[in-house]
């Protein structure tokens, strides 16, 4: 059988730490947990993760928000308008990131302390990412004049982000319904035009 590869490897590893992350939370896992779970040396996950465990936690992040993202197009298609595809994109971002504990765990205060530089270091790359996949979207809606002219897709990604995390950390045990009122009512007027010539994205 011949050696894996150093992308096969990598994403083994990935793998690991994603489970890592969700049985012991992320503060509290080590690179040798990652590397028991993987089944490969210390020194095998050091030399294919050279930024040790604060790269890894981008590295799960970024691999479930893509995976996040590829899906969430093919809902916001099915939505009627921008209002619905805000409220049901945000609905379902937060649904998706509360189902998964390594992610969740990214967000909530168990990331502070030790953690924080990471954090820090890849909120950027999680916004960059987000930036760029919705932007030809957010571009063409901006032009059919659904969304507010003065925006910009960088200040928007961002404010749905903040926005997403605060209802992800700070749970009001808000129905559905109340939920889509309190979107509807505060957050898509930051965003959408107003309704007269609303359409989907």
């Amino acid at each position: 059988m011949p050696p894996a590869t150093t992308d096969t490897t990598r994403e083994r590893i990935i793998d690991a730490a994603e489970v890592c992350f969700a049985r012991f939370g992320v503060a509290k896992t080590t690179v040798e947990d990652i590397a028991a779970e993987a089944r490969l040396s210390r020194a095998t996950v050091y030399r294919s993760v050279t930024g040790g465990r604060d790269e890894l936690i981008l590295a799960v992040v970024l691999r479930d928000l893509r995976r996040f993202l590829d899906r969430l197009a093919e809902r916001l298609r099915a939505q009627r308008s921008v209002r619905d595809a805000v409220v049901e994109g945000t609905l379902d971002a937060v649904a998706y990131v509360r189902e998964r504990p390594a992610i969740a765990a990214f967000l909530v205060p168990e990331a502070a302390g030790h953690m924080q530089a990471a954090v820090a270091q890849s909120a950027e790359r999680v916004l960059a990412t987000c930036r760029e996949y919705v932007r030809p979207h957010f571009d063409a809606a901006q032009r059919r004049g659904v969304l507010r002219a003065e925006i910009d897709v960088e200040g928007t990604v961002e404010f749905l982000f903040r926005m997403i995390t605060s209802l992800i950390v700070m749970d009001r045990d808000r129905d559905p319904a109340e939920l889509r009122h309190f979107l509807h009512t505060y957050v898509v007027p930051v965003i959408a035009a107003p309704p007269t010539n609303n359409t989907a994205l």
